[in-house]
């Protein structure tokens, strides 16, 4: 298989050139058929269309979730059937987080597979794969999407999966090369280019080049809004894509912009209603910040989101509401816990935040890790390792979390407060500088704290000159 990727590659390059210049002959006719923002495309502008709503399917997409499941239901070894429900089940998830729909579209996956072997039902094991992916099982992932490239090697759709599965277990010069075949045989058009930007941007992030992702983000953007039927979820999913990466540098007004932007095109998008409070905390405005996230958690309570509001309430004297979220939390990662430790992660950092349960966090962690070698998960190690006491595990985990050169203020945090920790004050100084620097109100609590240490460094350093 790896003789054959790599001719493949091979005869991919000789062909480039071809089609560049097939791709010049050609764009001037296809001009005709762009609308304004499709030009700006092919011309490379930076800009990007003004938010307007989209129309939502969710009638119809109930309507036909309905249908099938009286048809899987009549008839369960309709692995067609099954293969279509887990896909819209699936789309629910993206759309509502409900993670119901996620044991549903498992249910739907794992019996069309069943009924059917791989071989002659590809469509059953990529809606398999993609359940994996979404279940945070990316191991599992990660063999079925290379099944399925052996299965369908002319295809781009396995390679992303691929690739996605192998970005989130660490191994990001894999998940390189893989999307990149997935652009070869996908084309430059079409859903394949917008994912494949997607994609890109990521990788531009987790490599600390956060105007380069952005770049990525817009291109994405623009042509998810020239397709014939723009789908809602992915521009919404862009336009939050690019909030959170203006987050990351400090600019909180572009965030901003960009989260209302995606709530235009999709009323009530969890993903930027949470967004929204957290953007609106680093802005000061707690009460607006309570609002938003509130209202994400009455649509998805994940975890993260019920620890961010009860920060939030924490900090505005509202203590028994902080204390009822942070319960909630811990509900909510035992109930991950029995269903597959979706929140793994999170809760170890919720802990390591909070104080709490440093042993478990530390443990939690480090299981993760153990297969999931992301340069996320090692910073989640640094962090709970530092926390219980583990100075010499929490600093070689963060060499592992700083290795690919990523610009985010809670890395930057955390390799200052273990750098402090380990006496080393002039490191500690210059990477709390540098989380707040690169995005002063990173995290309502922990910013405190790297403010807090960051001067209590600084004048140990003018107590030892004196």
């Amino acid at each position: 298989m790896q003789l054959e990727e790599v001719q493949g590659q091979t005869n991919l390059r000789k062909g480039s050139l071809l089609w560049k210049v097939t791709l010049g002959l050609v764009a001037l006719p296809l001009v005709v058929y762009f609308s304004v923002w499709g030009v700006s495309i092919l011309f490379g502008d930076r800009s990007i269309p003004p938010a307007s709503p989209l129309p939502s399917n969710d009638a119809a997409n109930r309507k036909t979730i309905l249908f099938l499941e009286e048809r899987t239901k009549a008839d369960p070894e309709d692995f067609i059937a099954q293969n279509k429900l887990a896909g819209y089940y699936l789309q629910q998830v993206r759309e509502t987080g409900d993670l119901t729909y996620l044991k549903l579209a498992a249910h739907a996956s794992q019996t069309s597979v069943a009924t059917l072997q791989p071989e002659h039902n590809i469509d059953g094991l990529a809606e398999l794969t993609l359940v994996e992916l979404t279940s945070h099982e990316f191991a599992a992932a990660r063999d079925h999407a290379l099944q399925l490239i052996q299965l369908q090697p002319d295809k781009s759709f396995p390679r992303q999966m691929f690739g996605d599965a192998l970005l989130e277990l660490g191994q990001y010069d894999e998940a390189k090369k893989a999307y990149w075949l997935m652009e070869q045989f996908g084309g430059i058009q079409g859903l394949t280019r917008v994912a494949s930007e997607q994609r890109i941007a990521r990788l531009a992030l987790l490599r600390g080049e956060p105007h380069s992702a952005a770049e990525h983000f817009r291109k994405a953007l623009r042509m998810a809004l020239v397709m014939p039927s723009p789908q809602r979820e992915t521009v919404a999913w862009c336009r939050w894509q690019l909030g959170e990466t203006a987050f990351l540098t400090g600019d909180y007004a572009q965030a901003e912009k960009h989260y209302r932007d995606a709530l235009i095109t999709f009323p009530n998008y969890f993903r930027a209603l949470a967004s929204l409070g957290r953007v609106r905390a680093a802005r000061s405005d707690l009460f607006g910040a309570a609002e938003q996230y509130e209202k994400a958690i009455n649509i998805f309570p994940d975890l993260s989101y019920v620890a961010a509001l009860g920060d939030v309430y924490h900090l505005l004297g509202r203590e028994q509401d902080a204390a009822t979220q942070y319960k909630l939390v811990q509900a909510i990662a035992h109930l991950s816990a029995v269903a597959g430790n979706l929140y793994n992660r999170q809760e170890a950092l919720f802990y390591a935040d909070h104080d709490l349960q440093s042993e478990k966090a530390y443990e939690n962690a480090i299981q993760e890790y153990s297969v999931r070698k992301d340069i996320y998960g090692a910073d989640a190690v640094a962090w709970t390792a530092l926390k219980a006491g583990k100075l010499v595990e929490a600093q070689a985990a963060m060499r592992d979390a700083m290795r690919l050169g990523t610009r985010d203020a809670r890395l930057f945090y955390h390799a200052g407060m273990i750098a402090q920790a380990a006496g080393d004050r002039a490191a500690a100084a210059s990477f709390l500088k540098q989380a707040l620097d690169l995005s002063p109100q990173f995290d309502p609590l922990q910013a405190r704290v790297a403010r807090e240490a960051l001067l209590t460094i600084s004048k140990g350093n003018s107590n030892a000159e004196n």
